[in-house]
C-alpha cells in the first residue's frame, strides 16, 4: 500500500474515532445511547438503516457470489430488495408510533414486554438471548470481513488484521452510541453508494465497456449470465427468503424508532430503497466486470499487490478468494489517494453494521437484563457504562470466533439473518397489525422461530432429504407464524392491551 493510500485511509478512521468523542459528550442517559433520544431525520434515518444493513455483504459478499457462480446468485439481491421496501412500507411508521404509544419503548425487547404487559419479563429475557446469540454471529461476520480488508491491504496475517480491525471498530461504538452509530453510518452509507456507482463503471470501462464485458463473462463462462443456471427451486426460493429476514432484524428496526416523527417514513422509505437498489446493482456489476478483468491481468502484478489467484477448472485465471474482488478493483484501478477512499469504503461497510449489531446487543444486556432484572433502580449513567462493558466482551467474543481464516462473510451473514428473521419477523408483524395476538402465542412463536433454524440450520442436511437443504429462514418464519397464531387464537388479550393496541392505530 502506498503512503498516501495508507494516509487517506487513516484520516477517515480518524474522522469515525471524533465522531464517537462528539456524540459521548451528547450521550447522557441510555435512551440517548440506544436510540438517540428519537431524533433522528429521515436522511440519517434511512442511510444508517441501509448502511447498517448491507454490511461487507455488499461490497465483500454479494460480489463475490456473482464472481464465483454468475447472475444466478443475484436472486438474493431480488428478495433484499422487495424485503427492504416492504419493510419501510408496512412497518416503519406502526413501529415508530406504536413503541412511543407503549410506555416509550426503546429496545425491541422492551417493546414486547410493555406490548403484551409481561410482567414475567420472559419475553425480554427470550428476546435478549436471542438477540445476543445470533448477533454474536452477525457480528463475527463483520469481523472476518474487517479482517479479509486489512490482511489483503496491509500485508498482516489473518489473525493481526482481525485483532486491529476489532479495535478499531469498537472504538467508537464504545464511546458514542447510537448518536456516534447513526451518524458514521450515514457517512458510511454515502461513501458506500459513491464506491459501488465508480468501482463498476471504471471496471467495465476498463475491460472495453457493457458489451466487452458481458462477452469477456460469456466466454469464459456462459452460465454466468443465466440467472437460472444450475439453480433448482429451493435454491430460488432460499435465496428470494432473504427478504422475509428484514421484518425482525433489531439493528435495521431500531432506527425506525428513532426518527423524530413519523411523518419522516415516505421519506426515509424513498432515499432508503433508493440507496439499496443502486447498491445492489453496482455489487453485481462489480462481480461481473471482476470475472472479465482478472482473468486478462499479469499473475506477477496481482502478486505484487497482494491478490492471489488460482486457476479454475476450466483453466481460467481466478482470485483464491472471489470476496476480494472488490479489494482488487480499489487496489488496481485506482490512483492511491482514491484507492484509499476506496478502502475506506469497505471498512465503512463493515463499520456500519458491526456498530449496530454490538449496540442493540449492549442495550439487550443494559437494558433487558440489568435493568429489569438485576438492579430496577440502576442510574442512567450506570447503565450506559454497562452498555459499553457489553460492547467490549460481545466484541471479543465476535472475534475469537472469526478466528478462522477460511470464514465466509456470507455463511456466518445468512445464519444470523435467518435467526432474527425467524425468531421475530411474524412477532413484529402481528403484535403490529393483530390486536388479538397474546404473549403466550409470542413467546411460543419467538422459541419455537429461534429453535428452528439452530436445528434446521445445524443439523439437517439436503443429503437426508432435498427440502433440508431449503434456507432455515423460510420453516422457521412459518413454523413462528403457525404457533403464534394458533396459541394466540386460545386466549384473548386484555381489555387494557386491547385499547393501547386501537391508541396506536388512530395515530397511524
Amino acid at each position: 500500500m502506498s503512503t498516501a493510500t495508507l494516509i487517506t485511509f487513516i484520516v477517515y478512521l480518524l474522522g469515525m474515532l471524533l465522531i464517537g468523542v462528539i456524540s459521548y459528550r451528547l450521550t447522557s442517559n441510555l435512551s440517548d445511547y440506544v436510540l438517540g433520544g428519537r431524533r433522528l431525520g429521515p436522511g440519517v434515518a434511512a442511510l444508517s438503516a441501509g448502511a447498517s444493513d448491507m454490511s461487507s455483504w455488499l461490497l465483500l459478499g454479494l460480489p463475490g457470489a456473482i464472481y464465483a457462480s454468475g447472475l444466478s446468485g443475484s436472486w438474493i439481491a431480488v428478495g433484499l430488495a422487495i424485503g427492504a421496501f416492504l419493510n419501510w412500507q408496512f412497518i416503519a411508521k406502526r413501529l415508530r408510533v406504536y413503541t412511543e404509544v407503549s410506555n416509550n419503548s426503546i429496545t425491541i425487547p422492551d417493546f414486547l414486554e410493555n406490548r403484551f404487559r409481561d410482567s414475567s419479563h420472559l419475553l425480554r429475557v427470550i428476546s435478549a438471548l436471542v438477540i445476543l446469540v445470533f448477533f454474536t454471529f452477525y457480528t463475527s461476520s463483520g469481523m472476518v470481513g474487517g479482517a479479509k480488508l486489512f490482511e489483503a491491504s496491509f500485508g498482516l496475517s489473518y489473525s493481526q488484521a482481525l485483532w486491529i480491525g476489532a479495535i478499531v471498530i469498537v472504538s467508537y461504538t464504545f464511546l458514542g452510541g447510537f448518536l456516534a452509530v447513526s451518524w458514521t453510518d450515514f457517512i458510511q452509507g454515502i461513501l458506500m453508494f459513491i464506491a459501488l456507482i465508480v468501482v463498476p463503471i471504471r471496471a467495465i470501462s476498463v475491460v472495453g465497456g457493457w458489451d466487452a464485458t458481458i462477452d469477456a463473462v460469456g466466454n469464459i463462462s456462459p452460465s454466468h449470465l443465466n440467472m437460472v443456471a444450475g439453480v433448482g427451486a429451493i435454491a430460488i426460493i432460499s435465496n428470494l427468503a432473504w427478504g422475509l429476514g428484514y421484518f425482525g432484524q433489531p439493528h435495521i428496526i431500531t432506527r425506525f424508532m428513532a426518527l423524530r416523527s413519523a411523518s419522516d417514513v415516505p421519506k426515509a422509505r424513498f432515499i432508503g430503497t433508493g440507496w439499496m437498489i443502486v447498491g445492489l446493482y453496482g455489487a453485481l456489476f462489480t462481480g461481473l466486470a471482476g470475472l472479465a478483468f482478472i482473468s486478462t491481468q499479469d499473475v506477477g502484478m496481482l502478486k505484487e499487490l497482494g491478490i492471489a489467484v488460482k486457476d479454475s477448472d476450466a483453466g481460467v485465471q481466478m482470485l483464491a478468494d472471489p470476496e476480494k474482488v472488490f479489494i482488487a478493483f480499489s487496489q488496481i484501478l485506482f490512483d492511491p489517494v482514491i484507492s484509499g477512499v476506496l478502502l475506506a469504503a469497505i471498512l465503512s461497510a463493515i463499520m456500519s453494521t458491526i456498530d449496530s449489531q454490538l449496540l442493540v446487543s449492549s442495550s439487550a444486556v443494559a437494558e433487558d437484563f440489568y435493568k429489569a432484572i438485576l438492579r430496577k433502580n440502576a442510574s442512567e449513567k450506570e447503565l450506559v457504562w454497562i452498555g459499553r462493558a457489553a460492547v467490549a466482551v460481545i466484541a471479543v467474543v465476535a472475534t475469537l470466533l472469526a478466528t478462522n481464516p477460511d470464514s465466509s462473510v456470507l455463511s456466518l451473514v445468512s445464519y444470523a439473518w435467518a435467526g432474527f428473521g425467524g425468531a421475530f419477523g411474524p412477532i413484529i408483524i402481528l403484535a403490529l397489525f393483530w390486536k388479538g395476538v397474546t404473549r403466550n402465542g409470542a413467546l411460543a412463536g419467538i422459541i419455537v422461530g429461534a429453535l428452528t433454524v439452530i436445528i434446521w440450520g445445524d443439523f439437517l442436511t439436503a443429503d437426508m432429504a432435498p427440502i433440508f437443504g431449503l434456507y432455515e429462514i423460510v420453516p422457521a418464519f412459518l413454523l413462528n407464524l403457525i404457533i403464534t397464531v394458533l396459541i394466540s387464537l386460545g386466549g384473548k388479550p386484555s381489555p387494557a392491551i386491547e385499547a393501547e393496541f386501537e391508541e396506536a392505530a388512530s395515530k397511524y
